[in-house]
Formats: C-alpha cells, sequence, structure tokens
C-alpha cells in the first residue's frame, strides 16, 4: 500500500508514530515525503525498514548499532563477517547486562533476607541504599561500557553479614 499516513506506517509495522518521527529526527529513518497538506507518506519500503528497525530493537540493539546494521543490509556488497561481528559484540554486551542484573539481584535478594521485616524500623535495604557515595570520581570506563546502577550494592554483603548466603 503506498502513500500511507504515519498512523497506517505505525499499525503496518508495529513502531508507533512517535517513535517513527524519534528516529526521524536523530537520523536513523528518513524524513517522509510529505502530501501537499503537509502530511507525512510513507511507501511498502519505508514499512519494511520500521519493521526492520523494530526487529533490531526487540533485540535490543542501540540506535547507532542499528544505523549501522541498516547500512550493512542496504549495501549487498557487504560482507556476512560484518554483520556476524557486530551480532557477536552485541552478545556480549547483553552477557555483560545480564551479569550485573544477576548481581542486582543477588544483592537484593541477600539485602532482602537480612531485614526482618517486622514493625521494628531497623532495616538493612534502607541502610544500604543510605550509604553515603564516596567523594572520590568514578575511573573512566572503556568505551561502550555502561555503569552498573547497583555498583553501590554489591558491598552490601560486607556491609551487612546478618546472616544469608
Amino acid at each position: 500500500m503506498e502513500n500511507m499516513n504515519i498512523g497506517q506506517a505505525a499499525k503496518a509495522s508495529g513502531v508507533s508514530a512517535k517513535m517513527i518521527r524519534h528516529y526521524e529526527s536523530v537520523g536513523l529513518f528518513p524524513e517522509a515525503s510529505r502530501s501537499e497538506s503537509g502530511y507525512r507518506k510513507y511507501a511498502d519500503k519505508d514499512v519494511h525498514m520500521l519493521r526492520f528497525i523494530r526487529h533490531s530493537r526487540d533485540l535490543g540493539f542501540s540506535i547507532e548499532q542499528i544505523r549501522e546494521l541498516l547500512g550493512l543490509w542496504q549495501n549487498r556488497r557487504r560482507s556476512s563477517r560484518q554483520v556476524k561481528a557486530l551480532a557477536q559484540a552485541h552478545i556480549q554486551e547483553l552477557q555483560e547486562k545480564l551479569q550485573e542484573l544477576q548481581a542486582m539481584k543477588a544483592t537484593l535478594e541477600h539485602l532482602v533476607h537480612c531485614c526482618r521485616g517486622d514493625d521494628r524500623p531497623d532495616c538493612p535495604i534502607i541502610e544500604t541504599l543510605a550509604e553515603a557515595i564516596p567523594s572520590t570520581a568514578p575511573e573512566p570506563l572503556p568505551h561502550g561500557s555502561h555503569r552498573s546502577k547497583a555498583r553501590g550494592l554489591r558491598s552490601a554483603k560486607a556491609v551487612h553479614p546478618m546472616g544469608g548466603t
């Protein structure tokens, strides 16, 4: 179906109209042509590209990674080696995030185990969350790395050794 409006393109691609506009604004998706009255117009090829973007996002690829994947997808002379390398790098990132999430979960499980959950006000969960953050600046991270939100909580076992594993 040619000349769809943004609502029709959103429905056909599974990408919300808001996200389509966002992808246009960051240059991931080309700005749509406009009708004489100024409405965006989308073609089947646009919907196909939006589906590609949606599937890439569903797999957790970043905007920049999707930009690279789109370039590889559109380059028929690309080698599959390039695509595989990008996917393997993403798998490594996902593995690191998974380890961070598992560490957060383990810390929270430990804190929950240490908390009596009774009518008394003392609570190792609150005490750990309220601990002062060191005033020294954090070490810079290597490019592409992300700092864990649970960083300050990882020491909970050492701070509150009230049993548990």
